[in-house]
């Protein structure tokens, strides 16, 4: 059973070192398993005490840059409070931890992030999944309702086109779990998971999960060490299956532009709960 973060374990930057996973179900069988880390930030807490082994802001072999997130704003957490608040929901005055792939160098490319909030007694009041695509555009799907909870699976309509290998049409399938959170001398464990169907039914699998453990310097050199061109490997990967798609000739639809500049902001967000 997955298990809330709590005070004790709310203040620590964590970095997780994992696997994604992916597997295409149709017109052809297609997979990939990767090597992957990332890191997951308490943004309440690091507003209060910011972490020293974290490159906030500014230029580093590893960071993180608020501006990477939302709108582009020099705060992203405010910027999540701002939309919360537009959608509803009052209650998320906890902790607010992000999963994310930080800057390498610089440079940083983000498939998915999730922002996972808490209220304040540690049980969630929603979830955000921020999707980037390769051509520029960012939507975000807003995952809330009285029985959100870890390791309940989580419904949104795909409205976003990500991939030139499928339609925006379907529905994303959530499951998020979490065997803890680590503290100074702790461990845990992330797993994020989206299924994608369409009108045949699941088209594809997909998953990423980490071992997590405190930022530190033996652990970021740890990560860095095993992935030193973790975000460039993320942008040459997306393009090398793309290929790899395309020469199994699996159709391909092309860019939708309008389809993109009509992503809702999270104030107007999809909801669903199964």
């Amino acid at each position: 059973m997955a298990m809330p973060p709590t005070s004790a374990t709310a203040a620590r930057a964590q970095l997780g070192i994992g696997r994604v996973r992916h597997q295409r179900l149709r017109p052809t069988m297609h997979g990939f398993d990767y090597p992957t880390w990332f890191l997951l930030l308490p943004l309440r807490s690091l507003r209060d005490r910011p972490d020293p082994m974290l490159n906030r802001n500014r230029f580093g072999w590893a960071s993180f840059h608020d501006a990477d997130h939302g709108d582009g704003c020099a705060d992203c957490l405010a910027w999540l409070d701002e939309q919360l608040a537009a959608a509803g929901i009052a209650d998320a005055g906890g902790e607010i931890w992000l999963h994310t792939y930080p800057r390498l160098l610089g440079y940083a490319f983000k498939p998915v992030s999730f922002w996972y909030c808490h209220r304040t007694d540690g049980s969630l009041a929603a979830i955000v999944a921020e999707v980037n695509n390769t051509f520029g555009a960012r939507h975000c799907y807003l995952l809330a309702g009285p029985d959100l909870a870890f390791g309940r699976e989580l419904v949104a309509t795909k409205q976003f086109h990500v991939s030139p290998f499928c339609r925006i049409e379907g529905r994303y399938r959530f499951r998020f779990m979490r065997t803890g959170l680590a503290s100074s001398g702790g461990a845990g464990r992330t797993v994020a998971r989206i299924e994608h169907d369409d009108a045949r039914g699941p088209l594809l699998l997909t998953s990423v999960s980490g071992e997590l453990a405190p930022l530190t310097a033996a652990r970021l050199h740890q990560a860095l060490w095993r992935m030193p061109l973790l975000t460039l490997g993320v942008i040459a990967r997306i393009h090398w299956q793309a290929l790899r798609l395309w020469l199994k000739r699996v159709p391909f639809f092309g860019s939708d532009g309008r389809a993109a500049r009509a992503a809702t902001p999270l104030a107007h967000p999809p909801r669903g709960l199964r």
